[in-house]
């Protein structure tokens, strides 16, 4: 659709150079300069942005269309609700797999406590109790029980990177149970 996990596709956005939370006003005035620059009357003008694969009549027309999706507040808000989701899309599909706290083994690296559970490439996905306590959570040991208690959070989730390779695992967290 918008965004696909292995390249990232041009947004409207991108075409008019605006950041995602621009005026009207911004959206305009630079959509009057991508015109300007792309017009198929100027084709032999051509605009720094362009691929060498994109003709002039092409990006004319894809700023035509940015603009046409942009300039209204209807069709703008649709356009932004389906590229957050298709973000939200794009993450989920780079988690390798959903973890629990169960699913997690318990170090102690200090001050701190660790939690580890071992990546398909043989290094760890990992998070400690000071990074969960500043999203609110705390990780408590008594011997060989481990239970997390949240301060100010509810239940969530947290993306852990491995540690060597790209592959990303999802820590749920359920403030409901105790592991």
């Amino acid at each position: 659709m918008l965004l696909d996990k292995n390249a990232h596709h041009e947004t409207h956005y991108d075409v008019l150079n605006v950041k995602e939370d621009a005026s009207y006003e911004e959206i305009r005035a630079n959509y009057r300069i991508a015109i300007l620059n792309v017009h198929p009357d100027k084709s032999l003008n051509i605009c720094e942005t362009s691929s060498p694969n994109q003709t002039s009549g092409d990006r004319f027309l894809r700023v035509q269309k940015a603009w046409e999706i942009l300039s209204n507040s209807s069709s703008r808000s649709i356009y932004d609700k389906e590229l957050r989701s298709a973000r939200q899309d794009a993450m989920a599909a780079e988690v390798a797999e959903d973890l629990s706290l169960q699913d997690m083994i318990v170090e102690d690296a200090g001050e701190a406590l660790e939690l580890v559970h071992q990546c398909r490439c043989g290094d760890y996905f990992c998070i400690d109790s000071m990074e969960l306590g500043k999203m609110g959570y705390s990780l408590l040991r008594d011997g060989s029980e481990i239970s997390l208690v949240a301060v100010d959070a509810l239940s969530g989730s947290v993306i852990l990177p491995c540690g060597s390779c790209s592959l990303k695992a999802r820590l749920l967290i359920n403030v409901d149970e105790n592991s």
